[in-house]
């Protein structure tokens, strides 16, 4: 069996970031399940890149590695900050970027963070729709956390560590699938 292309992306847009925290847990609880090559993508390092970018192909290097980065892999994690009751917009517009077919049934873990347990619907009112328009296999569990699941941008909460692993529980399963039958 080869190994899993996983990338996280982070929609943080600054660092240190608690999204980026979560995906990298996220990442690690599933490459000790799956062999995974985990790949993290933050935002926050294409926050100069991002606007004005009309297409991936007249994109900078930088913004156009990110988008094949992502069309590219076996699974994705995104984990991204509540802001005003969605993601950010340059989530948003990165993702504008990527082909609308480059992501038929490929597995994604949702994930965000908030300041508060008030916004935990992001998952499934705002993320969970974007990757319905790809045509993407969102996992059944999202993963949600709230500032206090984080001491120093660390994940340090049992109840976080016990929803990442509910999270990704079977998720083997939904992985191995994406892999190529060898005749």
């Amino acid at each position: 069996m080869s190994r899993l292309k996983l990338v996280a992306v982070s929609g943080g847009l600054s660092r240190p970031s608690r999204s980026a925290a979560l995906a990298a847990a996220i990442g690690e609880k599933i490459a000790t399940v799956v062999p995974s090559d985990v790949r993290l993508l933050e935002v926050a390092d294409l926050v100069s890149k991002l606007p004005g970018v009309i297409s991936a192909k007249d994109a900078p290097q930088e913004v156009s590695d990110a988008v094949q980065a992502i069309e590219s892999a076996d699974a994705l994690i995104i984990a991204t900050p509540v802001y005003r009751a969605s993601y950010t917009g340059l989530f948003k517009h990165l993702f504008d970027l990527v082909h609308h077919e480059a992501l038929i049934d490929t597995p994604v873990l949702l994930a965000a963070t908030g300041g508060s347990d008030r916004h935990a619907l992001i998952i499934e009112h705002e993320l969970r729709p974007l990757f319905s328009f790809f045509q993407a296999l969102t996992l059944p569990v999202g993963v949600y956390a709230t500032d206090r699941d984080f001491q120093n941008y660390q994940v340090v909460s049992e109840d976080l560590k016990a929803r990442i692993a509910l999270a990704t529980r079977n998720i083997d399963r939904y992985l191995l699938a994406r892999q190529p039958v060898l005749a």
